[in-house]
């Protein structure tokens, strides 16, 4: 049996945060799959006419038509809390940070083919750990507040764009029959939603659908499970901020 939309966004999202911090099996486990349903109608509320299943992929079907978006990720792992806030397109620039715990963060930029990377101190710290403090020290110095210019095909760059791919990242989410079901109304940020409901194994999955204008997907939770998460899509068809740091901010690492 096929995973739904939602078990595959999850999926998805799971697999890019997990890359980028390098984090291992025992946070990043494998999904397994769903069984589709029909979902139900309802006459009142918005999309009236539709059934639960049919909105989301309305809904999916919107976003990935989307030419840029901002993404925001959650995730609770063994490993600790991980996030995303990223801004992409589908031209393959972005600009964002990912976070590990509560501090070691790095920011990225990829404009064309050339990633900037600002690590944190903590950040920095632990890609160190096991080198002597005279070398910790050196390092501080010269990348700490600055940033690194890498090739985006390089082998840690190449990690850390997997968020920087829109096509790539909402290809997965294909519409198809699903379960979810209408759960009622809500709002996020201000913005009326329709809220679905669908349940995986032990995950509960509650998605937020705009109410009006454009359909798109704007919240997904995943409660319940080992891997609980959030995400958030806001900004769609906005222009990302993917620009090339000042050449006095980026470090001479030789």
């Amino acid at each position: 049996m096929s995973s739904t939309a939602l078990v595959r966004m999850k999926r998805t999202a799971i697999a890019a945060l997990c890359t980028a911090t390098g984090l291992g099996l025992s946070a990043c486990g494998p999904l397994g799959t769903t069984v589709a349903g029909a979902g139900e109608r309802t006459d009142s509320g918005p999309y009236a006419e539709l059934s639960g299943s049919e909105v989301l992929n309305k809904a999916v079907k919107a976003t990935k038509a989307a030419t840029s978006l901002r993404l925001g990720v959650t995730m609770t792992t063994a490993d600790g809390p991980v996030q995303a806030h990223m801004a992409v397109d589908t031209k393959g620039d972005c600009a964002g940070t990912i976070s590990f715990g509560a501090a070691a963060t790095t920011e990225l930029i990829k404009t064309g083919d050339t990633v900037y990377l600002r690590f944190d101190e903590a950040m920095l710290r632990k890609e160190g750990e096991g080198r002597s403090k005279e070398e910790t020290d050196a390092v501080l110095k010269t990348m700490l507040g600055k940033w690194i210019k890498d090739d985006a095909e390089s082998g840690d760059a190449k990690d850390l764009v997997e968020f920087c791919d829109l096509d790539t990242y909402l290809g997965g989410f294909d519409a198809d029959s699903n379960s979810a079901r209408k759960g009622g109304e809500s709002a996020v940020n201000g913005t009326p939603t329709l809220v679905l409901t669908e349940s995986y194994r032990d995950e509960k999955y509650t998605v937020h659908v705009a109410a009006k204008g454009t359909p798109y997907l704007l919240k997904l939770q995943v409660a319940g499970g080992t891997q609980p998460m959030s995400m958030t899509f806001a900004e769609f068809n906005k222009s990302v901020a993917a620009k090339k740091p000042a050449a006095k901010d980026i470090a001479d690492i030789g």
